[in-house]
């Protein structure tokens, strides 16, 4: 199903934001929220000198924020009852758009169905925003990515401002080509951050982690130029084009391109803080599906460590198969939740454990922020060698420590061994 905003893609002064998954979404509304409030003290520092980001009232845990426009369109896609009812969910509130309210979101969905069903809920709470969302089935038959480019590319064109939630993506890369837009953001989507301006930084061409480098494919060699363009697109050029990095993450950007700290504050102001169970709770990676570790390795940790710690619970990552889910419930007695959010919303309406497990990924980043002043901890545990695959990139073991290693206001665990049969 293709919808857009009301009044479809508006404005010569655009803000264009590119989403593929609901992490993704969020982290543009909490870039959207920032922004308005650098703009906010922006405009007051004439008059208030005190005016900075850091003293806004609605970046503090458990405050509510109320902006400057309120919410005055919705696009054509139905709307979910079931989100609007949610535990937890907020009352829609006034907010600023950014740029003045010209900032649409095209979310390119993808074809799997827990991605899908996240994207849509994400979807609705930046409809409440005050934000236009636009829905491109962009993977939905051969002919969809090209009326999917067709009917994109006015817009790329005209847009000022161009966000993006995965660099790494060859849509996006393709849809990068397209655009002469002065200002590029990238917010985070995930740990791939880390790497994609480790790789910017040193020239490289952009390649996930969990590649295994091994050659490329044909694929990948017929789309080398887009995706050198689409580099070279990624660079900041004096007086032409900036580059942002809005990120979570520990990252060292190279030269002309400007950091931007993601507090969560968005995240804070409009949830929580959450209920605490009496238990922990763990939460899954699709490392297995990635081929980075071997699954029966993996199960024996998820054993080990919810015995240790006495999780009940285990957050499912909305990668990981049905199969590996149902054999976890089996063997590990946890109890199997799907989240239909991403996991810094679920943690921060609650309920949720006291503590929270996680082996090395984006949440022990993320979730020290979203939960900031609450008695929540996070704690992280090491992957131990011996559960990488022998297809696992020679960059896996290197990288996977370097998460653990940067992550703040987290306990740090040893790699557990092995369950006993």
């Amino acid at each position: 199903m293709r919808s857009a905003g009301a009044g479809g893609v508006r404005g010569s002064g655009e803000t264009l934001a590119f989403v593929e998954s609901p992490v993704q979404l969020l982290n543009v509304l909490e870039w959207a929220y920032a922004d308005s409030r650098r703009t906010a003290a922006a405009d007051r520092t004439g008059s208030d000198p005190a005016g900075q980001p850091g003293s806004d009232p609605a970046a503090q845990p458990g405050t509510a924020a109320a902006g400057r426009h309120g919410r005055t369109r919705h696009d054509e896609n139905e709307d979910d009852p079931a989100l609007r009812h949610a535990p937890g969910r907020p009352q829609p509130q006034p907010a600023r758009s950014a740029h003045d309210g010209t900032l649409t979101v095209v979310v390119l969905s993808p074809n799997d169905p827990m991605t899908r069903g996240q994207l849509r809920r994400m979807a609705e709470l930046a409809r409440d925003e005050g934000f236009a969302v636009r829905w491109e089935d962009a993977r939905g038959g051969a002919a969809a990515p090209f009326q999917t480019i067709g009917a994109l590319t006015p817009a790329l064109r005209r847009a000022r401002r161009i966000v993006i939630g995965d660099p790494f993506s060859r849509y996006v890369q393709l849809l990068l080509t397209l655009t002469g837009a002065r200002d590029l953001i990238v917010v985070d989507d995930g740990t791939a951050t880390m790497e994609f301006v480790s790789q910017l930084a040193r020239g490289e061409r952009l390649v996930r982690w969990h590649r295994t480098g091994r050659g490329r494919g044909p694929r990948d060699a017929v789309f080398a130029p887009v995706s050198a363009l689409a580099r070279r697109r990624l660079t900041p050029r004096e007086g032409r084009r900036t580059v942002e990095v809005f990120s979570s993450m520990p990252v060292e950007p190279p030269d002309g391109v400007s950091v931007t700290a993601n507090d969560f504050a968005w995240t804070r102001a409009r949830f929580g803080p959450p209920s605490l169970t009496r238990g922990s709770d763990l939460v899954g990676t699709s490392l297995a599906e990635t081929g980075v570790v071997d699954l029966d390795r993996y199960i024996d940790a998820v054993r080990s460590l919810a015995r240790a710690h006495g999780a009940t619970r285990y957050f499912a990552h909305r990668r990981e198969s049905t199969e590996k889910l149902k054999r976890l419930s089996e063997e590990t007695g946890l109890e199997i939740v799907r989240p239909d959010l991403p996991l810094e919303l679920i943690a921060r309406r609650g309920p949720i454990g006291r503590t929270i497990l996680s082996f090395p990924s984006t949440v022990v980043h993320t979730l020290p922020l979203a939960l900031a002043g609450t008695e929540v901890k996070v704690a992280v545990c090491d992957i131990d060698p011996a559960w990488l695959t022998d297809t696992a990139s020679p960059r896996a073991q290197g990288f996977l420590s370097g998460v653990t290693g940067t992550a703040r206001d987290v306990q740090r665990l040893p790699s557990v061994p092995a369950a006993a049969p």
